[in-house]
């Protein structure tokens, strides 16, 4: 089975099981439901999993009594990845289905074009996998206008840190790399991570000696790859998301000699391995969890189960998806209501162990304004490698199972 039929069919069985439970009763629960509202790419690698894992946050809330009484229902609704289609989905999901709060979209551009819809309808938005520090900025500049988006998942400039604190244990200290090229897609989130990769790499130890941007269209990596190479760098420090398959297929069968880090986000997907046909083998990515690795308690259990009802571990938008579930309904808990302004204020309170880490939201004083925080305590991401078919976590020491290798066609400089 190719990986988009693949795909095709675990989110026609998301959406299945969505249906089924919307029509469950609820039999001891009284009350109309609480509607959460999904707009995801629910036919990409990276958005499958995003209604998955809110519907699993939703059936463990609904057996333990729901919320205010109330069970909580799962709105799925497709975007096509498509900004467009994702506005008239908001739209829909506060006029028609009448949702309480919408999980949206990992893709920053659709992110960016829900935002002033949320602010107009006043209906609370938050992302589960977008990156760009425009989310959070909007919220910053105007508070009273944006305040009902939350930035579920690390901003670029967040992401770029932790890639950049990695890099120096494990590249720096270890194999005494001092050179780096970045190589990112032209997107949204790469602008203000690039920006960051500029700035942190140097201070982690890596001089910067090319800095390439691409379409995401992009088919043929030879001449990045060759550009590259003919710069001697000792590392590629990644920024993609949009594609992921077909600069590792040709970095393996081009044998790029020079190692690639930083952040590959569908090399998160399970799927990432086959699609790649093992050309992933060596390939590292910064990310919030795997499902082998209990960054908190809540980790494995939930992998597990997602794996359990949907034949295949979650992509990374699983486990957000699935706390921010949780987030929305204790908020709801807390201020006994679902109007808007009272959630809001509650979420601002959010203190919540998640299955990617310590989850709270920054402040309306602070630079990235609802944004999750990062660091000690909180979120603090992982390092993965793809190792003989696995995600083997390589950082931080405190949870890695195993040590960053690469294949014998990189060449390391010593």
């Amino acid at each position: 089975m190719n990986p988009s039929t693949r795909m095709a069919g675990l989110s026609s069985g998301l959406l299945a099981a969505t249906a089924i439970w919307l029509a469950a009763p609820a039999h001891a629960q009284s009350g109309e439901p609480i509607k959460i509202g999904v707009i995801a790419e629910v036919q990409s690698i990276a958005g499958a999993a995003t209604p998955g894992g809110a519907q699993i946050a939703a059936d463990e809330i609904n057996a333990k009594g729901g919320i205010l009484g109330r069970k909580i229902e799962i709105v799925t609704y497709d975007n096509h990845s498509s900004s467009a289609d994702s506005v008239r989905a908001f739209q829909r999901a506060a006029n028609e289905d009448k949702v309480s709060a919408v999980i949206a979209s990992y893709i920053s551009e659709v992110v960016l074009a829900l935002e002033p819809w949320s602010a107009r309808l006043k209906l609370p938005l938050i992302t589960p996998g977008a990156a760009s520090n425009e989310i959070t900025k909007a919220i910053h500049n105007d508070y009273d206008k944006y305040k009902y988006v939350f930035h579920g998942y690390l901003t670029s400039a967040a992401q770029a840190q932790l890639v950049c604190d990695a890099a120096k244990d494990l590249l720096v200290d270890n194999l005494k790399f001092k050179s780096a090229a970045i190589m990112s897609e032209d997107a949204a989130w790469t602008k203000p991570l690039d920006v960051g990769y500029e700035a942190c790499l140097p201070k982690a130890g890596l001089k910067v000696v090319e800095h390439v941007r691409f379409s995401p269209d992009t088919t043929d990596f030879t001449p990045i790859f060759n550009n590259i190479e003919n710069k001697k760098p000792d590392v590629i420090v990644t920024g993609i998301s949009h594609v992921g398959v077909q600069p590792t297929v040709q970095w393996k069968n081009q044998q790029v000699p020079v190692p690639m880090f930083g952040i590959s986000a569908q090399a998160l997907s399970p799927t990432f391995w086959k699609d790649t046909n093992g050309a992933a083998e060596g390939v590292p990515s910064l990310a919030v969890a795997t499902p082998d690795v209990a960054v908190t308690s809540k980790t494995k259990p939930f992998a597990a189960a997602f794996k359990a009802k949907f034949g295949t571990p979650p992509a990374y938008t699983g486990y957000t998806a699935y706390d921010d579930v949780y987030i929305i309904a204790e908020a709801i808990q807390r201020a006994g209501s679902t109007d808007p302004d009272k959630l809001v204020a509650e979420m601002e309170k959010t203190n919540f162990e998640g299955t990617i880490g310590r989850i709270a939201f920054y402040g309306k004083d602070d630079e990235f304004t609802h944004g999750i925080k990062s660091g000690p305590g909180y979120v603090t991401g992982l390092v993965f490698q793809w190792q003989n078919e696995k995600q083997v976590t390589v950082w931080p020491k405190a949870i890695a199972e195993g040590k960053l290798k690469f294949p014998d066609f990189v060449k390391l400089s010593q």
